[in-house]
């Protein structure tokens, strides 16, 4: 045995102590018991002359300021437009062989026209077998998807709701945009339906990448809270214009970090209508890729960028585009060159995608083009 331990049973072992008297137990007991009835008493008021407890008097108030009608206001006028999305995809039941619908996530999105067409986000609706929309008015309806461009992480569902439930926003300009202007999202973060946040805008011009992979252009940024849930709603100015759909945040714990993406009005207001018409966006049916191209281009000496391939039946096939083939012993011929897309130089896939984009269905695109050590310029009209 050490000395440690012999010390220790010295003063605390059971051979050295034969245990507490049984008058001093009985007596913390009893005080135990006397400071607890007196810390009940002092609590509850007994043993004195009785409280008087009464709720206390309301101070007026006096008038909301002007900011918080507007917003008040705002919120009132425009949250009935606001939709909650529910992502549904079939499930096989093991054992019954009944297959069910099942939740598989929940977004948002707002009523686009009295028709019944409802705008969202790709993602929110990407991979579902189903979805579900309701109203305002907590009524659900079945909804069919329109169209959807994930290169722009747009879609457009249909639901067949009576007119006067639908109550379509106001659109405005995202162009003219300044930052510290005063935005508006609403939506569903969290599942939590009808959430008002406020903020700023506080940067234009920015680029995020789409679900797709592809730049999105010209993308607002907001420090309004933008939660998981808020994706597809609108992001709206003072005047309760639609300036943005909300599409993405960027934060660490996948939580609002005072940084949010909406896409711009100008480009939805673009889109939408091709995806109601044509159930898709219609794309020149081109394809590029700075990493395929850079030896190639290096090689010919040539600035631009190279068109890896050519959509059959497409407005790039029907105006004579070439791409790129790669024979069977794995030589190249390399295809066009496009070196300007409406007078403005052209060096990467990105510039190309993001200038093709400003193009609507019916507009006729000139295209200054290398092609086996010759310029010309063709002229390519998109149209489905």
């Amino acid at each position: 045995m050490t000395r440690l331990e012999t010390a220790y049973d010295a003063r605390y072992g059971a051979a050295a102590s034969p245990g507490l008297p049984v008058g001093w137990v009985v007596l913390f007991l009893l005080a135990g018991f006397f400071g607890g009835f007196g810390v009940y008493r002092l609590i509850h008021g007994g043993g004195g002359a009785p409280v008087a407890a009464q709720p206390r008097d309301i101070t007026p108030r006096g008038e909301l300021d002007e900011d918080e009608k507007h917003t008040i206001g705002l919120f009132s006028r425009n949250s009935p437009s606001v939709v909650y999305i529910t992502n549904l995809r079939a499930r096989l039941d093991f054992f019954t062989r009944n297959i069910t619908e099942i939740p598989q996530g929940t977004g948002s999105g707002f009523v686009w026209d009295e028709t019944g067409h409802i705008v969202t986000n790709f993602h929110v609706v990407d991979g579902a077998s189903a979805a579900e929309v309701t109203l305002a008015d907590h009524e659900t309806y079945k909804a069919r998807l329109v169209g959807a461009s994930p290169d722009h992480d747009l879609a457009v569902l249909w639901i067949d709701a009576p007119r006067d439930k639908l109550k379509p926003l106001a659109v405005g300009s995202s162009a003219d945009l300044k930052v510290g202007q005063k935005v508006y999202a609403i939506g569903n973060p969290f599942g939590l339906d009808q959430t008002l946040t406020t903020g700023i805008v506080s940067a234009l011009g920015r680029t995020i990448t789409s679900v797709s992979r592809r730049p999105i252009e010209n993308v607002i940024q907001t420090d309004a809270a933008i939660n998981p849930g808020n994706s597809g709603g609108p992001l709206l100015d003072s005047a309760g214009r639609l300036i943005g759909v909300n599409t993405a945040i960027l934060s660490p714990s996948g939580s609002s970090a005072g940084i949010g993406f909406a896409v711009p009005v100008d480009t939805v207001n673009r889109i939408v209508p091709q995806l109601i018409r044509f159930g898709r966006l219609v794309e020149p049916g081109l394809v590029f890729d700075d990493r395929f191209s850079a030896r190639i281009l290096a090689r010919l000496n040539v600035r631009g960028v190279l068109v890896v391939a050519v959509e059959q039946g497409s407005p790039a096939h029907r105006a004579g585009l070439r791409g790129t083939r790669v024979l069977r012993d794995r030589s190249i011929i390399p295809g066009d060159v496009i070196q300007e897309i409406g007078a403005q130089p052209v060096k990467s896939a990105d510039e190309a995608y993001r200038l093709l984009g400003r193009y609507n269905v019916g507009d006729k695109v000139p295209l200054k083009v290398w092609r086996e050590g010759r310029t010309e310029t063709i002229e390519m009209v998109l149209q489905n």
